[in-house]
């Protein structure tokens, strides 16, 4: 299987920022993870970050044909990004939505997802890890679909 992550702004800041929610994994060490992590799943893993909106829209297009899965962590753009949403929905791309902290556990406007209605389910709070069950429900969803 063929996924591609799509990290928002500020996570190529991991490790350096506010560590006490995110941390201490540099973003470079979390990549290097996830890679080994796909390995031993045999999943072939693209990594994908950009602190811009449109950027991450036209990633999101790029991807149609090319992969059978995208996990995504809009980061901010999480809670109002109607353009990252209607990405998602044109694709079709059977998608999971990601947060490395607990977002129902921080300020109320993190609460909202715009994007995660677009998306088969959301995984949050479980930090680089969530990244990795991601990857284990895309799997396991591709192959329920493949017999049904």
């Amino acid at each position: 299987m063929k996924i591609l992550i799509i990290n928002g702004p500020n996570l190529n800041l991991l490790g350096k920022r506010e560590k006490e929610i995110y941390g201490t994994m540099s973003y470079e060490d979390m990549c290097a993870y996830l890679q080994e992590k796909a390995a031993e799943l045999s999943v072939h893993l693209d990594i994908f970050q950009s602190n811009l909106e449109g950027e991450i829209v036209d990633r999101i297009q790029a991807a149609y044909g090319q992969y059978e899965g995208l996990i995504i962590n809009p980061g901010a753009y999480t809670h109002y990004s109607i353009a990252i949403y209607d990405a998602l929905l044109a694709v079709n791309i059977p998608t999971i939505e990601v947060h490395l902290s607990n977002i129902y556990k921080r300020e109320e406007f993190r609460h909202k997802s715009v994007t995660a209605a677009a998306c088969l389910g959301q995984i949050c709070g479980l930090g680089a890890y969530g990244y990795v069950l991601a990857m284990q429900a895309l799997l396991n969803y591709q192959a329920a679909n493949r017999e049904g």
